[in-house]
């Protein structure tokens, strides 16, 4: 029996693992809010026997050192951090290759690959007395279609990194094709590039489609490979590395579940609490409370609000109160924590109140196309991916991707109208949140972003390597 617990947002995996019926299981990479966790074993009247982790997380908080504390259940972790740059401080017990746990009747073996981080441990399922493994939890040592990025210590770790990831590819030789693979991350996450939209695979399939088991390379060509082809690597993962290894802190329960009235919210917001809007892009650009973060609710909000949020001021929420709880959720699940409250009443409160409101003026295509045609003619930022940008942009448009834009924005023009834009407006948004707080005050947002410029037949620009060309879109 294998339950897949997944964060849509980070594109995170963790894992319920035990014999069919089995009164006891394993948590493997448990993610922060772990009442998921505790509320499968109540609904199957389980026990959690073991909490595993694979590594020491970048991109998320780790729910392991809660949810063993919750359970009761000791927690194991790798005992190959030793020496390294992160090692893991809180209470745990150390699994080393090799060694096994059992629950039910299945066994999991510990198996040191190292690459993505030095002491990555990946997990093979055994049945009870069975020579060979039935499935192997790979961390995130082996994705569908990739392998874990090695950069996460920075450029002077990576050569050894991907290196070592070249040797844990060599270790899966011994395995049959038949091996069932079930990844720490899916695509979305910035663990590792071009993954495969599939959940799971099997290492026969790996071994015919995945570039770096397919192509045979050498361990040259492979660190080559791997290590020019990482994503954007987003700073909070530094941060995240210390959170984790120092142990995340234990939440008695979600923070953030007070309502505010809109005199006590003032109150806190001119004492320096940071403010995020939930609401989407027309709502935010028609009023928001000056200097809160545009983040609309919904997956995308743990990763972009660890990019751009400070970490080290109290939160406060403002949205639709249906959507709060999950908000909350989504900001501790990347170390967010200090989350004071919402806005009761939500803007209109604020408005009520008399409160001071800033605007962010929305452009259609068309609007825009005619202003770039005219004298005195706005910057165009682009906040989309290099990938994005390269399939197509704007002709004469910046590009700065959105998570680099807080320390970027000293290479920005003051004295010129700037539009901002994104595929479809929810990056943008935050873009123009984080420009207004920089001081930039002309900032327009286009609606609909990519998507609707394209919609509406306009010209984009597409380089490749060897040329730049101007494409008609089709409406």
């Amino acid at each position: 029996m294998l339950e897949r617990i997944e964060d849509e947002g980070l594109a995170q995996y963790s894992y319920i693992v035990g014999s069919r019926g089995a009164a006891e299981v394993v948590v493997v990479d448990p993610r922060r809010d772990i009442d998921v966790y505790l509320d499968w074993c109540q609904q199957h009247d389980a026990r959690i026997a073991f909490v595993l982790e694979t590594h020491i997380h970048a991109d998320y908080a780790s729910g392991a050192r809660a949810l063993a504390a919750r359970s009761g259940a000791p927690l194991l972790v790798s005992a190959h951090d030793g020496g390294e740059a992160f090692q893991v401080t809180h209470p745990h017990r150390d699994i080393a290759h090799g060694e096994r746990v059992s629950v039910g009747d299945i066994d999991l073996e510990a198996v040191h690959t190292p690459g993505h981080t030095p002491e990555h441990l990946s997990f093979l399922i055994f049945e009870r007395d069975s020579p060979k493994p039935t499935a192997m939890l790979s961390g995130d040592f082996l994705f569908v279609g990739s392998v874990g990025r090695p950069d996460l210590l920075g450029d002077a770790e990576s050569a050894r990194l991907a290196g070592q990831l070249y040797e844990s590819v060599q270790r899966l030789q011994p395995y049959h094709d038949a091996l069932l693979i079930y990844p720490g991350h899916g695509a979305g996450s910035m663990c590792g590039s071009g993954m495969g939209q599939a959940p799971t695979t099997t290492l026969g399939q790996e071994r015919q489609r995945n570039p770096y088991l397919a192509a045979r390379l050498s361990r040259e060509a492979f660190v080559h490979r791997v290590l020019d082809s990482a994503p954007p690597f987003p700073p909070y993962y530094r941060r995240m590395k210390r959170i984790n290894a120092a142990g995340p802190s234990i939440l008695d329960q979600l923070p953030g579940q007070r309502a505010l009235d809109a005199a006590e919210f003032h109150r806190r917001v001119q004492a320096g609490h940071v403010i995020i809007d939930l609401r989407d892009q027309t709502a935010f650009g028609a009023g928001h409370v000056p200097g809160a973060f545009g983040i609309g609710a919904g997956k995308m909000l743990s990763m972009w609000a660890a990019w751009v949020v400070p970490y080290d001021t109290p939160l406060l929420l403002i949205g639709d109160d249906s959507k709060l709880e999950e908000a909350t959720r989504a900001l501790i699940r990347v170390g967010l924590d200090d989350v004071e409250g919402f806005l009761q009443g939500g803007m209109s409160a604020w408005s009520d109140a008399g409160l001071s409101m800033a605007r962010t003026p929305q452009l259609a295509p068309g609007e825009l196309q005619c202003q770039l045609t005219a004298s005195g003619r706005p910057q165009v930022l682009d906040v989309r991916t290099d990938d994005e940008w390269r399939e197509s942009h704007l002709p004469g448009a910046l590009h700065i991707m959105g998570g680099y834009l807080p320390d970027r924005v000293g290479e920005l023009a003051r004295d010129r109208p700037l539009v901002v834009m994104c595929g479809s407006g929810y990056r943008s948004t935050i873009a123009a949140s984080v420009l207004e707080r920089a001081g930039f005050t002309d900032i327009t947002n286009l609606t609909g972003g990519m998507k609707a410029w394209k919609d509406a037949g306009l010209e984009t620009t597409r380089e490749t390597a060897d040329e730049t060309t101007t494409v008609k879109s089709q409406r």
